[in-house]
């Protein structure tokens, strides 16, 4: 369990510094960083939650991600001076759009789909 703990957080690294780069690189779009951060969510679930159900980490990660962006539509200003921060920016974002509703889906959905083809060959490995 430790190691799969272990390889979780190394993703986590991985997505978070792809994630940044590519709001570095002008050519990539904008909406790579949004899948990239939704996928972060997934696996930081993952990790808190080793054993947890994949329809259960797909619905959580979506409702999480659903809940950051829409959390963007309240306007108070101490939540905006968080979010004027590099960090409240990145967790937070600055801005509701609804296309990061549709990267969040996207990301997860396809993760979630890798990971359900995975354990089906497990599966089928353990017969």
């Amino acid at each position: 369990m430790k190691s799969k703990r272990v390889q979780y957080f190394m993703l986590i690294c991985i997505i978070i510094i792809l994630g940044l780069v590519s709001r570095k690189i002008s050519f990539v779009p904008l909406f790579v960083g949004d899948i990239l951060w939704a996928i972060m969510i997934l696996f930081i679930i993952q990790f808190l939650f080793i054993d947890i159900e994949l329809k259960v980490l797909f619905l959580v990660s979506l409702m999480i991600c659903y809940m950051v962006e829409i959390s963007q539509l309240y306007q108070v200003d101490w939540l905006n001076y968080i979010r004027m921060t590099t960090p409240g920016r990145l967790v937070l974002g600055q801005g509701f759009l609804w296309s990061d509703i549709i990267s969040y889906t996207v990301g997860i959905t396809i993760v979630t789909f890798i990971k359900a083809a995975r354990l089906k060959q497990i599966g089928k490995r353990s017969r």
